[in-house]
This record gives structure tokens, C-alpha cells and sequence, in this order.
């Protein structure tokens, strides 16, 4: 392509939801946009009208927005372009590079299983004249000779035997046109000059140069296949297997920031190893051909890790704002839930949460009539001697001064009298008030629930015991 502002488009398909990878590819285009001064172009390909939804088009436009991937132009419906598509598949069997069949996929299977190795169709109708009708398909006339060659940012130089390309459908027996002919001719005419995508799509490239060629385009597109993205065993993303949809996690509570900043170094890594950085930073280090062309590890623990590194960055106030959709939904009756109380909390629960939605559990205890037990944490803390800990306990808390350094203080000496640690004196007290060994730490805690209630779940702990 002559030297221009580069153009680049992102083009999901409405028949799913926004997955991580195409998340990443959009992010990709948009950061190559960004950084060299071009244009992101948002095209939405439903060719495949029986199977494209519009409530999911409105769904995958909504999650790039919440990731804050702004497109310059489009949303761009290919299916409100199909007759320039058309007119293209006509334009291939006026110049004999496309044909009609009528073979039926049972009948293309049948002949292979005959013939015996590679499957797939043997051009069977290529010189038949079949005429126009219902069940007839237009293929395109793959080149016999020779092979079709092109230069990958990520991958240096791919190359496909044309012998070893079927003579692939370009129309439906609908009249639709295929998918790989409406982005030959859209990237044409919308003059893309970067294709960024994922390498599951490397095998269509040749066939749409090929269909670029026979429409008489002879520029081609700078090509970069991102790397596949797997799974803990290796294993190719799968929406069937996996956690994919972006939905998820924002319902989750990720953030869009640390989901965007994870993105981003899925195949792609900035030169000076800082990892979690604000995205004008990653604008301006991102390079294409910087990224690996080996799979990448969608690493669920690690996106975590950065999206608590993004939560403890937000203010107090931020946290409450962004933790609230997830608190109007605990476990809480209707009406129970205390602002005040969480909102002393926020700044405890703040650190010690990776995601927003772990929010309500970590303070259920503040808004529930009796704590939710859990039981391998009753088992391990209130072996002897809880009894002794927790009648000591009582007896200290029932006088003291009511707030979180008196709290530990008293819980200290209870300890030390007993013999223990306040690790150990403790155990057993915060089981009782909280239902968790794990938790906001514990005398901030009592002393925002009040002496009252603790002192009942303290009582209730030792009369179970």
C-alpha cells in the first residue's frame, strides 16, 4: 500500500458475545491506530444473516466501549453493502474466474472418501455450466500452478501451494454472498492498509488476496496475524471450555483499565519489562512488530493480580463508587445494608480484594443478623483451647474501651494469659464475629460492628461449642 495514514479495522461478528481474543485483536488495532496517527474503522460483519443478532452487535459495541476503545469511524454493516458484494461475485463469473455448483456437501464427502486423501472439494463442476437455481453455490477458481505468497508483520513471509486451495463458495445457494469476498471488497473500497487479526483467520488470507487479484486489485494491505491465545493446559481458548466473554468479566468486577492494560500484553511485551502501566504509556511503546507470534497464556491469576494493583490505585471515594453496583446485590436483606459502616470499611477491603465482586462477601458479617459460618474454618479454629479464648474474650470486651487499639490490646493480654499468640488468640474470635478466617483485619472490625453484636456472636460461638 502507497505511505498514508494507516486505516485499520476491527470486524467482530455478531453471532457471539466480545471474547478476550477478539478484545485483543480490537485493542491491538486501535493501539497501532493510535500510535501511528490513523484511523480505527469498526465493521461488523453479518453477512450471515441467519445467524447474526443485532441485540448481540449492540452487545459487543457496548463492551468496547466499557474497555474505552473509541473507533474513529463505523459502526460499518456489511450486510447494507451486499450489493457491491453481489455485483463482485457477478464480476468473477463474467471473467471465468468463478463457476456454480450444484454438488451437495454429502456428495463432495462421498467422492472424497472415494478417491481417498485430503478431504474437501474436487472441482467436480468446474467446467459443467451450471445454471443458475436453487441448492447452486458460486465457487472461486483457485489457480491450478504456482503459489500465493505474502509478507506478515508477526510471521515474515507465509506461503500457501495454490494446488492445495479448494475451489472455495464465494456465494451462498441463498444469494449471499460469503464473507471472504465481502472483506476483499470492503477493505478495498474503505482503503485499509493494515489487517490485524488473529491467526486463526492466516488460512482466508490467501484466498482474499487471490479474489483481490481477480477483481483486479493488485495493492495489498500490510498483513499481522496476532498469536492464538490459550488456556492453562495449552489448550486453545473455547467458549465451549473456557471463560471467554468479555461480559464476564466486567460482571465479575474487573476493571475496564486493568482489563485493558492485561490485553495488551497478551503476545505483546513494552521494552523496559514494567508490565502495569496507564494506556497512553502503552500507546506510546506498543509496536507491531514487537509482538511474539507464539501463543499467548490467558492467565486469569495474573489478570487478577493487575486488576488489584488497579483497585488499590483508586481513591477511597472511587472504590466505593465502583464497588457499589456489586454492594446494592449482597447477601443482606433488602435494607439492611449501613453506607456508614462500609464506607469505614472501604479503605480495609480495598487492599485486600482483586475484584470487585469479592466486595460483599468480605463485609456480609456487618450487615447480616448472624454470620455466615464457614465450616472448615469453625473446625480449625475452635479446637481447644476456642472455649477458654472465647469466655476470656467476653469477659475483656464487655468493659473495655470500644475501639480497634483497645479491641487488640485487651485480645492481646487474653493471649498471653492463655499462653498464646495473638495469631492463635484470634483465630477463634474472628470465626465467631465474622464466619471466615479470612477477612478485613479484626479489630477494625468489632469496633465498626459495635460491642452489642459482638459480644452476642461471641456468646453464640461459645454456646455452640
Amino acid at each position: 500500500m502507497p505511505d498514508a495514514a494507516p486505516r485499520v479495522r476491527f470486524s467482530p461478528a455478531p453471532t457471539g458475545y466480545l471474547h478476550v481474543g477478539g478484545a485483543r485483536t480490537a485493542l491491538f488495532n486501535w493501539l497501532f491506530a493510535r500510535q501511528t496517527g490513523g484511523t480505527f474503522l469498526l465493521r461488523i460483519e453479518d453477512t450471515d444473516v441467519g445467524r447474526s443478532r443485532p441485540e448481540l452487535t449492540q452487545a459487543i459495541l457496548e463492551s468496547l466501549r466499557w474497555l474505552g476503545l473509541e473507533w474513529d469511524e463505523g459502526p460499518v454493516h456489511q450486510s447494507d453493502r451486499a450489493e457491491q458484494h453481489r455485483d463482485a461475485v457477478v464480476r468473477l463469473l463474467d471473467a471465468g474466474r468463478a463457476y456454480r455448483c450444484a454438488c451437495t456437501q454429502d456428495q463432495v464427502r462421498a467422492r472424497a472418501e472415494a478417491r481417498g486423501g485430503a478431504p474437501g472439494y474436487d472441482g467436480w463442476c468446474r467446467d459443467r455450466s451450471v445454471p443458475a437455481g436453487p441448492g447452486v453455490v458460486v465457487r472461486f477458481r483457485t489457480p491450478d500452478e504456482g503459489r500465493t505468497k505474502f509478507d506478515d508483520v508477526i510471521r515474515g513471509e507465509v506461503s500457501f501451494d495454490n494446488e492445495m486451495l479448494e475451489d472455495f463458495v464465494v456465494q451462498r445457494s441463498s444469494g449471499d454472498p460469503m464473507f471472504v469476498v465481502a472483506n476483499a471488497v470492503d477493505d478495498v473500497d474503505l482503503g485499509i492498509t493494515h489487517v490485524i487479526r488473529g491467526d486463526d483467520l492466516l488460512n482466508v488470507t490467501p484466498k482474499v488476496l487471490l479474489l483481490r487479484e481477480a477483481l483486479g486489485t493488485t495493492e495489498r494491505p500490510v498483513f499481522a496475524h496476532l498469536p492464538m491465545l490459550v488456556n492453562e493446559r495449552r489448550q486453545k481458548l473455547s467458549k465451549r471450555r473456557d471463560d471467554v466473554a468479555v461480559g464476564v468479566y466486567r460482571e465479575r468486577g474487573f476493571l475496564a483499565e486493568a482489563m485493558v492494560n492485561y490485553l495488551s500484553l497478551l503476545g505483546w511485551g513494552p521494552p523496559d519489562g514494567v508490565e502495569i502501566r496507564p494506556l497512553d504509556e502503552v500507546v506510546k511503546l506498543f509496536r507491531l512488530e514487537d509482538v511474539n507470534h507464539a501463543p499467548a497464556f490467558f492467565d486469569v491469576d495474573k489478570l487478577s493480580h493487575i486488576n488489584g494493583v488497579y483497585l488499590r490505585s483508586l481513591t477511597v471515594s472511587e472504590f466505593i463508587g465502583a464497588a457499589g453496583r456489586f454492594l446494592e446485590h449482597g447477601p443482606w436483606a433488602p435494607g439492611d445494608f449501613d453506607f456508614e459502616a462500609f464506607e469505614r470499611m472501604a479503605p480495609l477491603v480495598q487492599e485486600r480484594v482483586t475484584t470487585l465482586v469479592e466486595a460483599p462477601d468480605m463485609v456480609d458479617f456487618l450487615f447480616l443478623d448472624e454470620p455466615v459460618i464457614d465450616q472448615a474454618s469453625w473446625d480449625k479454629a475452635m479446637r481447644p483451647p476456642a472455649a477458654d479464648v472465647l469466655d476470656t474474650t467476653v469477659s475483656a470486651y464487655e468493659s473495655c474501651p470500644w475501639t480497634s487499639a483497645e479491641l487488640l490490646a485487651s485480645l492481646r493480654g487474653v493471649g498471653e494469659g492463655l499462653g498464646l499468640s495473638l495469631r492463635k488468640a484470634q483465630a477463634p474470635v474472628r470465626v465467631a464475629v465474622t464466619g471466615r478466617s479470612v477477612g478485613p483485619p479484626l479489630f477494625e472490625s468489632l469496633e465498626v460492628l459495635g460491642r452489642e453484636r459482638s459480644l452476642a456472636r461471641l456468646r453464640a460461638a461459645r454456646a455452640r461449642l
